[in-house]
């Protein structure tokens, strides 16, 4: 599995050859640097971990400060574990760029928070349709309606859409379009959209659908 961590810097466009406009997301990937490897021998399944983003010593905890010490890697903020199907490939303390991972022309998947909405009511977060809103009717346009059966189950079914907090939730956009990949300055353009506000952190993979 090729993965890597990056930040999500906010969307653009770009033109291709016919001069039409593509909207991208641009997210900051890397680099990302080995922190651990776990085989099957040890932990009883096969992974890396990934460091993202140096901070200075003194702001991690004693156990985090270990951690980092003993792999003999400098400390960071983010640290992600990705499977992979053999370790042998990797060693502690290698580092990951973004054009280890993606490259123009393929696709990715982006996993990362969504934005918080906050309560919401049943329209906005389950798309309901409402009720009438023409002369004589009460208040209730937004109002969700009514929400069980009758004596027969004479309860609610668990799962019923109903209002509530929207967002905020780990999601996965799947098989985006890798527009262009920048190595100098380690960006990458996805065509489409990607969870989360700007600034927010995000797993890049190479696409497990594609």
């Amino acid at each position: 599995m090729k993965a890597i961590l990056g930040e999500k810097l906010g969307m653009t466009q770009v033109f291709d050859d016919e001069a039409r406009a593509i909207p991208v997301t641009v997210i900051k990937a890397g680099p990302c640097r080995i922190v651990q490897i776990k085989t099957p021998e040890t932990d009883g399944y096969s992974a890396i971990q990934l460091s993202y983003r140096e901070v200075p010593a003194h702001k991690l905890s004693k156990p985090e400060a270990g951690h980092f010490g003993k792999a003999g890697v400098a400390p960071a903020r983010h640290l992600v574990e990705v499977r992979v199907d053999d370790v042998a490939l990797f060693q502690i303390g290698q580092e990951i760029t973004i054009a280890d991972v993606l490259e123009k022309g393929g696709k990715a998947d982006v996993s990362g928070v969504s934005k918080g909405k906050g309560f919401q009511g049943v329209m906005k977060r389950h798309n309901f349709s409402g009720q009438g809103a023409s002369h004589g009717v009460h208040k209730v346009h937004r109002a969700p309606g009514s929400i069980g059966a009758c004596a027969t189950p004479a309860r609610v079914f668990k799962g019923q859409k109903m209002a509530g907090r929207m967002g905020g939730e780990r999601t996965t956009m799947l098989n985006l379009e890798v527009v262009e990949v920048d190595r100098e300055r380690g960006l990458v353009l996805l065509g489409g959209s990607v969870p989360g506000p700007k600034g927010s952190m995000v797993l890049v993979r190479e696409a497990v659908k594609n």
